[in-house]
C-alpha cells in the first residue's frame, strides 16, 4: 500500500484557516465574479468582524469541515474547500469550493484540492455521499466535477436570478463506491 500525506498534493495542501488568512478572503469577497459563481447571495461583501465570527465558529462545529487551499510552491492562500451539512446519520455531506484570484483559476487548484478533500471525506470521515449544486451558468466548475466523476441528478429549474435573468442551479452527486481518486 502507497502512503500519501493527508490532504497534500503536488501543487496544493489543504490545512487549518488562520486569522491570518482573513484579510487576503476579504479581498475576494470584494470581486463579484468570485461571489456570483459561489453563492446564491446577493454579492455583498463581508466584514472582517463576521469573518472572524465565522472561523470561532467552524472550531466548534463537529459537521462542517473547512480547509484553506494554499500552493506548495509559495504557501499563498489561493481558495477555500469545505464539506459541510454533514449528516453523520446517513454518511452525507455538501462539498463547496472557490478559488479566490481569477489569476488562480484554470491552474489545477480546485481540482487537486476536491480530490483531497474527497478522499478526506470518503476515507477519514467514512461518508458515503457527498452531493453539491452548481449554477448553470458556472461551465468550469461543472466540467470540474464531471471530471471527478459526480453525476447530475437534478435541475432546480430557474432558481438563481441575476442580472435580471433566470437560471437553473443543477445538483450533482458522488458516491464513495463511484470514487477513484
Amino acid at each position: 500500500m502507497k502512503l500519501r500525506r493527508l490532504l497534500s498534493g503536488e501543487t496544493v495542501r489543504l490545512n487549518a484557516l488562520t486569522k491570518d488568512d482573513i484579510e487576503r478572503m476579504l479581498g475576494w469577497e470584494e470581486h463579484s465574479d468570485f461571489k456570483r459563481l459561489g453563492s446564491s447571495n446577493p454579492a455583498a461583501p463581508w466584514t472582517q468582524g463576521r469573518t472572524e465570527k465565522w472561523l470561532e465558529e467552524l472550531d466548534e462545529s463537529s459537521d462542517e469541515y473547512y480547509f484553506a487551499i494554499r500552493a506548495v510552491r509559495d504557501s499563498v492562500l489561493v481558495g477555500v474547500i469545505s464539506i459541510d451539512e454533514i449528516e453523520w446519520t446517513h454518511g452525507t455531506a455538501q462539498l463547496g469550493i472557490g478559488i479566490g484570484e481569477a489569476r488562480d483559476w484554470g491552474k489545477g487548484y480546485g481540482k487537486e484540492a476536491c480530490r483531497l478533500a474527497l478522499d478526506f471525506a470518503f476515507h477519514e470521515l467514512n461518508l458515503h455521499r457527498i452531493g453539491l449544486g452548481v449554477f448553470a451558468y458556472n461551465d468550469r466548475a461543472i466540467k470540474l466535477y464531471e471530471s471527478l466523476g459526480f453525476t447530475r441528478e437534478g435541475v432546480e429549474r430557474e432558481s438563481i436570478y441575476r442580472d435580471g435573468e433566470r437560471f437553473d442551479q443543477y445538483l450533482y452527486g458522488l458516491l464513495r463506491s463511484d470514487w477513484s481518486a
